[in-house]
């Protein structure tokens, strides 16, 4: 995947409609939690092959198990088919956080990065927000974990 010219703006005002609220609310909320971070679509191929839209938030260096480190975002927002999906890319003691945040998100189905997730109702707020701000601590530029 590669960063876009696209305005997250201008992709979120194309969502449809009907799912344009929520996508529009989890924009605000990720923003409030994440102050000062960069947030800019991502688009192309994600791991599994699919092709994908994604917000990403705050500019991070991941290292990779084999090859160079990559450029990417330390939290994600996509629009799937049929759910959204929360792609959280910071780890404590070893562990992501959605990992570990998973069990008091609520309604939530949990990957190793991923949470995801029908309406903004199966979320509890909350505890999305504590998950979201330790996420920016642990990858914010003068992160000391």
């Amino acid at each position: 995947m590669d960063k876009s010219a696209i305005d997250p703006d201008d992709y979120l005002a194309s969502v449809p409609e009907d799912r344009r609220a929520t996508m529009t609310a989890l924009d605000a909320l990720i923003r409030d939690a994440m102050p000062g971070r960069s947030r800019s679509v991502w688009t192309g191929k994600f791991w599994g092959g699919t092709d994908q839209t994604i917000i990403g938030y705050g500019d991070i260096r991941q290292s990779r198990p084999r090859g160079p480190d990559v450029e990417w975002f330390a939290v994600g927002l996509a629009l799937q088919k049929n759910h959204v999906s929360l792609y959280v890319n910071a780890a404590d003691g070893g562990q992501y956080l959605a990992k570990a945040y998973g069990p008091r998100l609520g309604t939530v189905k949990i990957g190793s990065a991923a949470v995801t997730f029908g309406s903004l109702d199966d979320l509890d707020r909350d505890v999305l927000v504590e998950m979201l701000a330790r996420a920016n601590a642990l990858t914010s530029p003068d992160a000391t974990g």
